[in-house]
């Protein structure tokens, strides 16, 4: 699959069929995931990968009650290390490194629109509670929880027309 086709098929899935999700197959999204681009390529972000049915349950919970987290195979945190990204100083820990996970959550949802895999990226949910639940240390920071399987429904939404939404030489 070209790069634009997978662009132009990824979409939100909330509903995922009860099939297992190999391992090595998140891993090697996740490697693609790592090749994004980053803040002096200190590569700040870490991935938590979760196929307990437990914490999945946590994690849904703690995202405003979205099952769907609970009832995909596979669910992956990406994560802020602000450690790593520290050299920046606050304009780092406040900005660049949720650049650089976005980054990494865009090249995951591409590639797994490639080998047949449905996710959908969620940014709804209590930090802390998150924290608590990975037992994520201090100086690391949930920033999307993405639930990966193989989807079990259609979803697209329409896109506003590009037109207006680019501006040339100022607003």
């Amino acid at each position: 699959m070209e790069l634009k086709e997978a662009i132009k098929k990824r979409s939100s899935v909330r509903k995922y069929q009860d099939i297992p999700v190999e391992r090595e197959l998140i891993e090697e999204f996740l490697y693609y995931a790592n090749l994004a681009p980053s803040a002096g390529n200190l590569q700040a972000r870490d991935f938590i990968i979760v196929e307990d049915r437990e914490i999945k349950k946590k994690l849904a919970f703690a995202s405003y009650n979205q099952k769907f987290i609970e009832e995909a195979p596979v669910v992956v945190v990406f994560c802020a290390n602000l450690k790593r990204i520290s050299p920046y100083g606050e304009r780092g820990k406040n900005f660049y490194v949720l650049q650089d996970v976005a980054c990494a959550v865009q090249n995951f949802l591409l590639v797994a629109v490639e080998k047949g895999l449905s996710t959908c990226w969620v940014g709804a949910f209590n930090d802390e509670e998150v924290k608590k639940i990975l037992n994520l240390p201090s100086w690391v920071r949930p920033v999307a929880i993405v639930p990966v399987g193989y989807g079990d429904e259609k979803s697209k939404t329409d896109r506003i027309d590009i037109e207006k939404l680019i501006h040339y030489g100022r607003w």
